[in-house]
């Protein structure tokens, strides 16, 4: 599949930031490091920042101060992160529920929505123990109530929207690099 441009007719940025959003499993911490080496970036990942600053990971985070505070920690690193210069940032897939993190996103660099069906996020997690919020009942449903949430959020943040379901991450990052002018 192609790419699709939020708004055709604004200008691409220059490279500076890159922010990538989607759901869970779809690939941005594997594509955001590609494609931090292409442009010569330095490659950030939030929930790896998260888990290198407590000392723990997500999960535990999750149990012990529940989605609330994994969001509030999320929040700062957010601001953190993405006020620095020349980054390309893997966000968690629920980054965009914060209005705060939306309006960092928004404002410091060119965000990238990279989407897949639930059926594709499904295979690419199935055996992923890692998801806090895939651990109970039917992940597909699951799944397809976070997309129903978030999906308006990621469409309305985005610069760029790119189906990555038939996508290798080669030509993610290719499609991703074109939109942006560099090769």
């Amino acid at each position: 599949m192609s790419a699709t441009v939020t708004d055709p007719s604004a200008p691409a940025p220059a490279p500076g930031n890159v922010f990538l959003i989607g759901p869970m499993g779809v690939g941005k911490s594997t594509i955001g490091r590609q494609l931090a080496r292409r442009l010569k970036l330095e490659f950030h990942d939030s929930d790896d920042a998260i888990e290198a600053r407590t000392g723990v990971d997500i999960p535990l985070i999750f149990d012990i101060e529940g989605e609330a505070g994994f969001r509030r920690r999320e929040q700062q690193v957010i601001d953190e992160l993405t006020a620095l210069p020349g980054v390309v940032l893997a966000t968690g897939g629920g980054a965009v529920l914060n209005a705060d993190n939306r309006a960092c996103l928004r404002t410091r660099g060119f965000v990238v929505y990279l989407r897949a069906e639930p059926e594709q996020l499904l295979a690419r997690t199935e055996r992923d123990s890692q998801r806090p919020l895939l651990q109970n009942g039917d992940r597909l449903a699951r799944i397809q109530a976070i997309l129903a949430e978030r999906e308006p959020l990621y469409q309305e943040l985005a610069d760029l929207i790119i189906d990555t379901d038939r996508l290798t991450v080669r030509r993610t990052v290719n499609n991703i690099c074109r939109r942006l002018q560099t090769t």
